[in-house]
C-alpha cells in the first residue's frame, strides 16, 4: 500500500470509473474498494473495473465484495453458478456434521474460484451471527444456525475453503448481529441480553473460529456494554470486546456507514467509528457528496491500524490447485442428498 493510505474502503457508482471517480480516488487515496450489484455486467467488465481502481491508487489495493450465497451474491448467474444460503447449507449438519462441513468449504472454495481472476480478493463472509431462535431476525437464512459449535464448525470450513481458493475472508458482524432483529440498514437495532448470554453464545464463534484477519462490526446497540452507541461507533465495545473479550488482533472495518442505524450525517458517523478505534471506515454506496465527506474524516492509516492492515494483506495464500468442475459436482450432490 502507498504510505498516504486512509483509512476508508469505498465504492463507486456504476460499472466503469468515472473521470472524476479516477481523480477523486486518486487524490485520497482509499485503502481499499467494494463492489455491488450496479457494478457488475460481465466477468470481463468487472476484471476491468478493479483493474481501474488499483490504477487510480497505485497498487494492488483490497477489492471486496458481499458474496455469502442466497440474498447476498453480488455476482449471480448466469455470470457464476448459484450459491445457497448459509442456512441451507447448514441444514446438512443435523444428519452429517462432516458433509456440512464439507459443503461450507467447497462453497467457499468456489465462490474465491468465481471471484480471484476478476481481481477480488477480499470476500464478506462467513457470517459468524447467532439468531436466538430458527428465522428470527433478518440475517436469519444467513447465519450457519443457532447453535454456536455448528456455527463455528460451519464458518470455519467456509472462511478455510476462500482462503484455499485465494481469498481473504471478512468474518461479520462482530461481535454479533443475531440477537439484533431489526434490519440495521433502516433501523437501530437494541439487544438486551445479559453480558453473560452474550459471552456464551453470540461472542463466540468470533472468539473461536481461527486464521482469520480480518473481521466486520455491527450496528447494534448491546445495553450491557455500552446503552449509549452502538458497535460500531463504541469505543467500549471495541476496546472491552472486541480487543478484550474476543481477544481479536486482526483489521476491524466499520459495516456500511450509509446504514440507517447509525444517526448523522455522513461525516459525523464516520468521525464516530474512528474516534471509536475501528481501523477502517467502510462507506459502500458510490455517492460523491457523501464520499467526499468520508474522505474529510479517514485518517491516514498508520500505527497499529496500519500494522494490522499490511499483516492482513500479507496472509493471503496462493490459491490450491483444486479442480472447480470437480468440486461444483460434489456440492450439488451433497446438497442433493439433504432433498
Amino acid at each position: 500500500m502507498t504510505s498516504s493510505s486512509r483509512a476508508m474502503i469505498l465504492g463507486c457508482g456504476g460499472p466503469r470509473l468515472s473521470v472524476e471517480e479516477k481523480q477523486f480516488f486518486r487524490a485520497v487515496q482509499p485503502w481499499g474498494f467494494i463492489l455491488f450489484g450496479r457494478n457488475i455486467e460481465s466477468l470481463e467488465q468487472v476484471k476491468m473495473l478493479t483493474g481501474e481502481m488499483r490504477e487510480a491508487v497505485g497498487w494492488q489495493a483490497p477489492v471486496l465484495v458481499d458474496q455469502e450465497g442466497g440474498t447476498v451474491r453480488r455476482l449471480r448467474p448466469p455470470l457464476v453458478r448459484d450459491y445457497p444460503p448459509a442456512a441451507r447449507i447448514a441444514a446438512l449438519y443435523a444428519a452429517s456434521p462432516e458433509a456440512a462441513r464439507e459443503a461450507a468449504w467447497i462453497s467457499g472454495r468456489l465462490m474465491a474460484g468465481d471471484l480471484l481472476p476478476l481481481g477480488i480478493n477480499v470476500d464478506c463472509a462467513p457470517v459468524l451471527d447467532i439468531p436466538p431462535a430458527p428465522g428470527a431476525g433478518f440475517l436469519a437464512d444467513r447465519t450457519f444456525g443457532c447453535d454456536p459449535d455448528q456455527v463455528i464448525a460451519m464458518a470455519q470450513a467456509q472462511a478455510d475453503g476462500l482462503k484455499a481458493g485465494g481469498v481473504l475472508p471478512v468474518v461479520k458482524h462482530m461481535p454479533g448481529h443475531g440477537r439484533g432483529l431489526l434490519d440495521s440498514h433502516k433501523r437501530l437495532p437494541v439487544v438486551d441480553a445479559p453480558l453473560a448470554l452474550l459471552r456464551d453464545r453470540d461472542f463466540r464463534p468470533f472468539r473461536e473460529v481461527t486464521g482469520i484477519a480480518m473481521a466486520m462490526t455491527c450496528h447494534v446497540l448491546f445495553e450491557a456494554v455500552d446503552p449509549d452507541n452502538p458497535a460500531s461507533a463504541s469505543k467500549k465495545l471495541v476496546e472491552e470486546v472486541m480487543r478484550g473479550e474476543i481477544g481479536f488482533d486482526g483489521l476491524i472495518i466499520s459495516d456500511d456507514i450509509s446504514m440507517n442505524a447509525l444517526s448523522g450525517d455522513i461525516a459525523t458517523r464516520a468521525r464516530a467509528v474512528a474516534d471509536a478505534g475501528l481501523d477502517i471506515i467502510l462507506h459502500c454506496n458510490g455517492d460523491m457528496p457523501e464520499m467526499r465527506a468520508v474522505a474529510g474524516q479517514a485518517p491516514q492509516l498508520a500505527g497499529d491500524a496500519l500494522t494490522r492492515a499490511t499483516t492482513a494483506l500479507a496472509s493471503a495464500p496462493e490459491a490450491d490447485d483444486s479442480d472447480l468442475k470437480a468440486l461444483s459436482r460434489r456440492f450439488d450432490a451433497l446438497m442433493d442428498e439433504k432433498g
